[in-house]
């Protein structure tokens, strides 16, 4: 027999005996469960009563990191009746570790607590996840797991097109009358806590009807073939409960959580609560979320979200404005808004450079369709890793951090409607992932993202264009000096830009 025959065989024998030895548990001996419906006693259903029999939504941008984090342990610590928590990304940080706990209070305080996650991003967090599942109040799943729990892997060897797909949700819901939802995961990185990269961000906090839409959504994929008991997975916690609460305490002993905590004293959310005075702009608003049967790849394109927004946003007519930090817009895509530019529709993206992104194959994918968007007249803005993060909802204040980096995926058409959630410009949120997101009606909410792209995007950003000789350069506008203009993309050395060009030969696109 030949040796690359031999060979052959070997690995597909290896495959096979991978595929066999670990397998999903079934899900038949879960309970099904929904969104409380009768919370209007609670504090936070009085609170929202308050403000009259409204068919409206009530809207809160949460632009500023510490106020998004902030929100979220503020209706965690007022929740009465249930906790809905649905998310890609849940680290066991400093941010993560507290907002765990505040759902474990939330739970000894009697409040039911339902915990989603994704399973691609939660090594490690076994023991913490099987301890929380343990508590009467408190159930976990997980979303579309790994069979092989320590050695994730081979999942993607075995079972590639299954785990390749992801639940990119993310949902903060209390007593099924207040919810967050947007573009950050749970992590430091997201809430500017320690001194590390902090990705630029957008949430809203919304009250009202469409709160129930968001509810509702959870609970699909609560109760959908993907969404896993996690004891089923985990088995019995091997973490006690006193154990449990020594880590948390020795999480807020920490000289950063200490600093962070004080740090958000001076959120102006925090005084907004402490004084009662949180302003929402009461606005006709949507949920717009894929079927979860996208994961199982048994959605039609007809039921996706993407789809959905198409129907509901139409053309564009006057101007089109993009922020998405994973922007590969495809052959389809990248026509598409070419098309509207040359219509007349003005057109302008903000993304990551180079320099900040956290993915170079996405940056691969997005780079080689720069010229063609600018010869038909689109702007392109790309956000410099500097220490000033660009506040999308058009506020701006100092992030405090070494570098900042892109992670809101919103946009605004004809300045009229604004989208905020978890969809990226991008093959992988289009096809492979599921999203969730807030289409909102406001003029007033969608003039602040064109007014970031007047007044800071230029600032914050380099604006790509065409040079007069060829090629393309790079417009730094700094507030202090002069205008200086780039020939190759700032901040980076040859050996990122060769990696960059060769990643663009390659057929990766469909999985960005």
């Amino acid at each position: 027999m030949p040796v690359n025959e031999s060979r052959a065989r070997r690995a597909a024998a290896l495959v096979v005996l991978i595929a066999g030895c670990a397998s999903l548990p079934p899900t038949g001996e879960r309970a099904p469960s929904r969104a409380l419906e009768d919370t209007g006693g609670t504090l936070l259903g009085r609170m929202v009563a308050a403000a009259g029999p409204r068919a409206e939504a009530g809207i809160h941008a949460l632009p500023d990191p510490h106020d998004a984090f902030v929100a979220r342990m503020a209706l965690a610590s007022v929740a009465e009746r249930s906790l809905d928590l649905q998310y890609y990304i849940w680290h066991g940080d400093v941010s993560g570790t507290l907002l765990y706990e505040a759902a474990l209070r939330a739970a000894e305080r009697g409040v039911r607590v339902r915990l989603l996650l994704d399973d691609n991003n939660t090594a490690d967090l076994d023991p913490l996840l099987a301890a929380l599942d343990a508590h009467p109040n408190i159930e976990v799943r997980l979303y579309n797991p790994f069979a092989h729990r320590g050695a994730r892997a081979l999942d993607f060897i075995a079972d590639f097109d299954r785990v390749n797909r992801r639940m990119h949700n993310k949902a903060f819901i209390a007593d099924n009358q207040a919810a967050i939802v947007g573009g950050r995961n749970v992590g430091d990185e997201y809430f500017a806590a320690g001194e590390g990269k902090v990705f630029a961000d957008l949430d809203v906090l919304a009250v009202g009807p469409v709160v129930r839409e968001v509810s509702g959504s959870f609970d699909r994929y609560w109760n959908s073939a993907s969404a896993y008991p996690a004891r089923a997975l985990l088995g019995s916690a091997s973490m006690d409960a006193a154990t449990l609460e020594a880590t948390f305490a020795e999480a807020r002993a920490r000289p950063e959580a200490r600093g962070y905590l004080e740090a958000l004293r001076d959120s102006a959310l925090a005084r907004g609560i402490a004084e009662r005075s949180v302003r929402f702009d009461w606005v006709p608003a949507r949920v717009l979320v894929d079927d979860p049967a996208k994961t199982l790849g048994e959605a039609p394109d007809s039921v996706l979200l993407l789809a959905e927004l198409m129907r509901a946003i139409g053309r564009p007519r006057q101007s089109f404005d993009l922020v998405s930090p994973y922007f590969v817009p495809g052959n389809a895509g990248a026509r598409a808004l070419a098309d509207l530019a040359r219509a007349g529709v003005r057109v302008r993206v903000l993304t990551n450079s180079l320099a900040a992104t956290d993915v170079a194959p996405v940056h691969a994918g997005y780079a080689k369709r720069r010229e063609a968007l600018l010869e038909a007249g689109v702007r392109l803005y790309e956000l410099k890793p500097t220490a000033e993060a660009v506040h999308v909802d058009g506020d701006r204040r100092k992030a405090g951090h070494s570098s900042a980096s892109l992670h809101a995926k919103t946009f605004a058409i004809d300045g009229e409607h604004l989208f905020v959630g978890s969809f990226n410009f991008d093959p992988r949120s289009a096809r492979l992932n599921t999203e969730l997101g807030l289409l909102i009606d406001s003029r007033e909410l969608a003039g602040r993202l064109a007014a970031a792209f007047e007044r800071d995007i230029p600032g914050t950003a380099y604006e790509v264009r065409l040079a007069p000789a060829g090629g393309l350069e790079w417009i730094e506008r700094p507030r202090d000096g002069p205008e200086r203009v780039h020939d190759t993309e700032p901040g980076t050395g040859a050996l990122q830009r060769g990696w960059v060009d060769f990643l663009e030969w390659l057929p990766i696109e469909p999985l960005l």
